[in-house]
């Protein structure tokens, strides 16, 4: 499944231009640190010879790459004059430390890691809005008995066959592509194809290889239903981490010559706004309006038994899209299981009641959460989809309609963090108390 432009792909590492030496330097710490930390490093398209210089260096102490962090943070003020640029690069050297420190043995409470990790403290979500979230689904979802199983019960009609998912989403991506072209732009050449992969505690990945180029695994663990198809896929592809990471080579890495951005890092505050995007994309890329006929003709090509009935099907569909926006009010219900477990000392079993109780998860989709909740590299990660979903909101929202477009597009292209996101919103909050008194 590829869409895009059919050149071949570039792909892995490749002969560019040796970076500044604060980028360089940058690359290294952070090259240095993946081969303590497995799996920090998400996507490296970045000059081959250092690649080649880490791999067969001799591996330097958590302790020593910590100290690395430090005094590149330091040298910051002097060496770099882009004041974005600075914070970015500071931000996340404040993410290598801690990670590095975390390595060699200093202990930090479960927020301030998260905190130092994502430039963002996670907050506990008050429960009423989750209660609430409940309330309407019971109202909403056909059936008796409790409401878990009655979501299971809706879910099983709007299920999608494995066998039926390649031309689905070749459908879906290519819409998905054409309203990110009209709104966003796409960088000439770019392009990304889908697999089905099993084993993973993620529904959803985007491996980014450079060169304009993703691969997206989608995760057939767990039944693959039609809304969450849609929500998956605008995630991972356009606009969300796709067409994120393909601008950002375009414009910083080929562009600007910002070679610090040619390298994708885990648990770190770019990740925050990443996902926020990507959570966010799927409002540009399906428009309220749309999305029940987008349904509709989802369940006809994949060939659900639905589609035989299209009054049926609209009417499933608008029911749908209902229960959907209900069931992504209980996203930070995950957030509070994380923390139930890792601030609190829950122990799995009844952080996994409250997934399903709370969350209303079903005992298989609480089983793979709790999975991603314990992973020793997703632990601290599991915050930043619903935390960046809602601050870029708020940032989104202090600009007319018709504008958020193009707000939207400069977190596909520029160096921005959570702190100076947060920071605007503060300003514009305060601005608006002031005007009112």
């Amino acid at each position: 499944m590829t869409t895009g432009a059919r050149t071949p792909a570039v792909g892995g590492l490749r002969d560019v231009p040796l970076p500044d030496p604060v980028a360089r330097d940058y690359l290294l710490l952070a090259l240095r640190l993946d081969q303590r930390r497995p799996g920090l490093v998400d996507g490296y398209f970045g000059p081959a010879e250092l690649k080649a210089r880490v791999d067969t260096e001799q591996l330097r102490s958590p302790a020593a790459l910590r100290d690395d962090a430090a005094a590149l943070r330091e040298r910051l003020a002097g060496e770099v004059d882009d004041p974005a640029r600075r914070r970015w690069l500071a931000a996340q050297l404040v993410a290598l430390e801690t990670q590095a420190a975390a390595l060699a043995g200093e202990a930090l409470p479960y927020v301030e890691l998260v905190r130092r990790c994502f430039d963002r403290e996670p907050v506990r979500r008050p429960e009423e809005p989750f209660a609430a979230a409940a309330r309407e689904l019971e109202a909403l979802v056909p059936g008796e008995g409790p409401l878990a199983r009655r979501l299971a019960a809706w879910d099983d009609p709007f299920t999608i066959a494995p066998e039926r998912l390649e031309p689905v989403v070749d459908w879906l991506v290519g819409r998905f592509r054409e309203r990110a072209h009209r709104l966003f732009g796409l960088p000439e050449g770019e392009a990304l194809r889908v697999g089905l992969v099993r084993g993973q505690p993620w529904s959803g990945y985007n491996w980014y290889d450079g060169g304009l180029r993703s691969r997206v695994d989608l995760n057939v663990d767990l039944p693959i239903r039609a809304a969450d198809l849609i929500r998956v896929l605008a995630h991972e592809t356009y606009p969300g981490h796709h067409l994120e990471h393909a601008w950002k080579e375009a414009h910083l890495v080929e562009e600007l010559g910002r070679l610090e951005a040619s390298i994708l890092l885990i648990n770190t505050p770019e990740c925050l706004i990443s996902e926020g995007l990507a959570n966010l994309g799927r409002r540009f890329a399906v428009p309220p309006d749309e999305e029940a006929g987008l349904l509709v003709e989802l369940y006809q090509r994949a060939g659900l038994a639905i589609a035989a009935d299209p009054v049926a099907a609209r009417e499933a569909a608008e029911r749908q899209v209902r229960i959907t926006a209900a069931r992504q009010r209980l996203d930070g219900a995950v957030l509070n299981a994380t923390l139930l477990r890792h601030v609190d000392g829950l122990d799995q079993d009844q952080v996994r009641t409250y997934l399903e109780h709370v969350a209303l998860l079903s005992p298989e989709r609480a089983a793979k959460r709790l999975e991603f909740i314990e992973h020793p590299l997703w632990r601290t990660y599991v915050f930043v989809y619903d935390e960046g979903e809602r601050l870029l909101e708020r940032w989104l929202e202090l600009v007319p309609a018709a504008d958020r477009p193009a707000r939207f597009r400069r977190l596909l292209l520029e160096q921005l963090t959570p702190g100076a996101i947060a920071r605007d919103v503060e300003v514009a909050v305060a601005g608006v108390r002031s005007r009112a008194e």
